[in-house]
């Protein structure tokens, strides 16, 4: 069985307080209610013919409705997720005003059983945040990614 790949643009701006970095929260039911371990860096999967950089903007933008900010991303490497799925990340220096935000969709029966299609937002909300408030609230697999982050900007 193939692995499954993700990629995915970790957008960070220094504000006031320091370093933040851009999640989003991940919709539909299954997230609703929940924070801890709920928000995800704009992220999305890509085929064999894709290149890994070139998926992260397109998801990037697929996912915010926004295209990514100019410049060039710093890869961050990859991090092998508990599904199996290996997602690459990339981060970029910039700020983005989240009032244009429109995020994708995606469709699935809910609630499950009923035959009712329903659509929801692949994110349903977007947020700035402190690397040390971002951690808990991303997914685990993708927290190496902020680690990976600090130790960037450490070198720059």
């Amino acid at each position: 069985m193939a692995v499954k790949r993700s990629a995915g643009l970790l957008l960070h701006r220094t504000a006031p307080t320091g370093v933040e970095v851009l999640i989003g929260h991940m919709g539909g039911p299954f997230w609703a209610g929940r924070d801890e371990a709920a928000w995800s860096i704009p992220k999305g999967e890509y085929g064999p013919q894709e290149l890994p950089q070139a998926a992260a903007l397109r998801e990037f933008e697929e996912e915010l409705g926004l295209p990514a900010p100019e410049g060039t991303p710093v890869p961050l490497g990859e991090a092998r997720q508990a599904n199996g799925k290996v997602v690459a990340v990339w981060t970029l220096e910039a700020d983005l005003d989240l009032t244009g935000v429109v995020p994708g969709t995606f469709t699935m029966e809910w609630p499950r059983g009923s035959g009712v299609q329903r659509e929801f937002p692949e994110m349903d909300r977007f947020a700035w945040l402190a690397p040390e408030e971002a951690s808990p609230r991303l997914v685990a697999g993708q927290r190496v990614f902020l680690e990976r982050l600090a130790e960037h900007l450490r070198g720059s």
